[in-house]
């Protein structure tokens, strides 16, 4: 499957490719012919970027899953106003060769959606996450807890895309949009969380388990690392 963001790049691409190599027959050029196999390598790696896979994972309460493909970069402990306190912070960057896709990490309804124009600088520096262009989504879970996520762009991502709108109902893995071309996104969750990454690792949108917001999955989570056998 290809996220629809990315049809006008490849359609571009293949005609481009087409044409070039037309003329570098017509015209027995040697130039042409090298640049539709630039064209060529060109939309293939557009259709390898743009690729949206199907995920799975079970939907259980508190569950909160990742918003992206991407390597975490950080876990840090920060103040949010929206959130009423002290949050965690997960930084993920995605490199060119990641799914770009970001998906509903958890259900409830969107409480606003919020554009801050920016700098471009690249994603993994943690400047990006404040000074970058980036779009901020407060939500409020279907349990009560308000969480936020961003999109932020990087040195080459320059367009977000987000298809949320204010008091949305949103489901967890639900597709909302995309950065192009490099990016960082963040999620934003209460202090009482329980994180199942860390950073360093890697993780896919949809599919890994970032943490769970409260409740008895937290419980029974602590419980398992204290040695007791709990079945979440």
């Amino acid at each position: 499957m290809i996220a629809r963001e990315g049809l006008i790049f490849i359609l571009s691409g293949t005609v481009l490719t087409v044409i070039s190599l037309l003329l570098s027959t017509l015209w027995d050029s040697r130039g042409l012919f090298i640049l539709s196999l630039i064209f060529g390598l060109l939309t293939i790696f557009t259709t390898y970027f743009f690729r949206d896979p199907e995920r799975q994972f079970e939907n259980k309460p508190n569950i909160l899953i990742s918003p992206a493909d991407g390597k975490i970069v950080g876990v840090d402990t920060v103040y949010n106003e929206f959130i009423g306190g002290e949050a965690l912070k997960v930084s993920i960057f995605l490199s060119v060769f990641d799914v770009h896709v970001n998906r509903i990490p958890t259900n409830g309804v969107i409480n606003y959606v919020k554009y801050n124009p920016g700098e471009f600088f690249p994603a993994f520096e943690d400047k990006a996450s404040d000074k970058n262009e980036q779009t901020e989504i407060g939500m409020t879970t279907s349990e009560g807890k308000k969480i936020i996520f961003k999109q932020i762009a990087g040195i080459i991502a320059r367009r977000i895309v987000c298809r949320l709108d204010e008091n949305q109902k949103v489901t967890a893995g639900e597709r909302f949009g995309i950065i192009r071309f490099g990016s960082r996104t963040e999620l934003f969750v209460s202090i009482n969380s329980k994180l199942m990454v860390k950073k360093g690792d890697r993780v896919k949108g949809s599919e890994t388990v970032i943490g769970y917001l409260s409740g008895k999955e937290v419980n029974d989570v602590k419980k398992s690392a204290s040695g007791k056998t709990t079945e979440l």
